[in-house]
């Protein structure tokens, strides 16, 4: 079974929207690799919750969304597919990390899906 894994928040001003995650509610907030995605971690791995990122507000990225580990991208694209959905950004690799995806489902909903393979983008 395939969970949420991440979540990313669109966001015009990274710096800004960091600080304010960081002071309302402690979260720890650096930029990823001088790119305008920002990973936030919003506590101890061993607590229920999950972290995510503060991404560029852009024309496919204006509402916040989850993103859904899954074992096999391409399978969980056609699937998903298969299933209503329509393919917004198709794989992409994310360098050392793994893939991602992003589809919209038949209720309007944006949402990711990743990929782990460190091998990705080499």
């Amino acid at each position: 079974m395939s969970r949420p894994i991440h979540f990313e928040l669109p966001v015009e001003d990274q710096a800004r929207a960091a600080a304010f995650y960081q002071e309302a509610f402690g979260w720890e907030i650096q930029q990823w690799e001088g790119a305008p995605y920002w990973l936030a971690t919003t506590g101890p791995d061993a607590e229920p919750g999950i972290n995510g990122a503060l991404g560029q507000k852009d024309e496919n990225f204006t509402v916040p969304m989850f993103v859904i580990g899954v074992e096999d991208l391409e399978a969980a694209m056609a699937t998903a597919e298969q299933a209503g959905a329509s393919i917004l950004v198709g794989k992409n690799p994310i360098p050392g990390v793994g893939y991602s995806a992003y589809f919209i489902d038949p209720e309007g909903n944006q949402v990711g899906l990743f990929e782990a393979d460190e091998s990705a983008g080499q």
